[in-house]
């Protein structure tokens, strides 16, 4: 998800190296949904509908490697429905690896318009007419899975938001080791925090994969080991040459997060260059300093989820979480 990808303004911008190549999309980009970006492939069996979800935020690019992968390879599930679609296409297209950090979004994070009110409501901007078009298929899914990446160092962790269904199905896949069970944001909501998959009622499930650094060609294996895993837990594929092969089952820690830090001004820093998955041992260690307010630890074994080392006055610097028995 990235945050702090667009910095301060008048901070220069991260000294990230591009270690990958965006491929060429246009064979892909006119779909077969009637969505732009959108192609489902249907298999021979009944099944599922699952949908594997890329570039939500245009700088993301791991998660497109990996659907151009199965799409360039034909790859075709073996029963159900499996879409594959680019989000943020309008952002995708911007990408430059000059500059990679501009391309996140056009006008505002689509990663945080998913609340029904706001997404048939009168407010619009270039990423809610996009999430408004794409609506109607992802209220079609039964399984989601959102593949991301992170600007700041960070071990690859799943998010499985707040439901208990969210849970089981992440450690169905059984990878990466770290799964974070969370709320979203309080500055809009996600995909995954769409009612389709936290209705109490419903049966549908969607999961956020973060697979590691930006542009860095780990975060490409990683994506592609959770959607291989994905796919081979639903019943939709078997030894297919577009997939890895099965990956050992992690040894899956579980956290639910606890607190939810925000920027109150621009003056937030932390003590240290934490990287996301750090585990601070004693409750009440200071790790951040918000102008004259400290920013301490809750608890002991305080897992610190995605902190962004350049939070924007307004948004989330780190999750805070606890970890829970398996």
């Amino acid at each position: 998800m990235g945050q702090g990808d667009r910095g301060a303004p008048g901070l220069p911008g991260p000294p990230f190296e591009v270690r990958l190549a965006l491929p060429d999309l246009a064979p892909f980009l006119p779909g077969n949904t009637g969505v732009p970006g959108f192609t489902t492939l249907a298999g021979a069996g009944a099944g599922p509908h699952a949908m594997i979800l890329a570039a939500t935020h245009g700088n993301e690019i791991s998660g497109a490697i990996v659907l151009e992968r199965l799409l360039r390879a034909r790859f075709v599930p073996r029963r159900g429905r499996l879409t594959l679609g680019f989000v943020n296409l309008a952002a995708l297209a911007r990408f430059d690896p000059r500059e990679p950090t501009l391309s996140r979004f056009i006008d505002e994070d689509i990663n945080r318009v998913w609340h029904p009110e706001v997404l048939a409501g009168p407010r619009r901007s270039a990423e809610l007419e996009r999430a408004r078009a794409i609506l109607p298929l992802i209220e079609t899914a039964d399984y989601l899975l959102d593949l991301h990446s992170m600007l700041w160092p960070a071990d690859a962790l799943m998010l499985c938001g707040p439901s208990a269904r969210g849970r089981r199905l992440a450690g169905a896949i059984g990878q990466p080791e770290l799964v974070v069970a969370d709320r979203g944001h309080a500055s809009g909501a996600r995909i995954i925090d769409h009612p389709r998959f936290t209705d109490p009622a419903g049966k549908a499930t969607a999961v956020l994969l973060e697979a590691g650094q930006h542009w860095d060609p780990a975060s490409v294996e990683v994506a592609l080991c959770v959607v291989a895993a994905l796919l081979r837990h639903l019943g939709m594929a078997g030894e297919d040459v577009a997939l890895p092969p099965p990956a050992p089952r992690a040894a899956q820690r579980f956290a639910e997060v606890t607190d939810v830090v925000v920027a109150g001004t621009g003056g937030f820093s932390f003590v240290e260059p934490f990287r996301g998955g750090t585990v601070v041992k004693r409750r009440g260690t200071l790790i951040a300093i918000d102008e004259a307010v400290e920013i301490r630890t809750p608890h002991d074994d305080c897992l610190l989820v995605m902190p962004s080392l350049r939070p924007s006055r307004g948004h989330t610097a780190v999750r805070l979480a606890r970890f829970v028995p398996g």
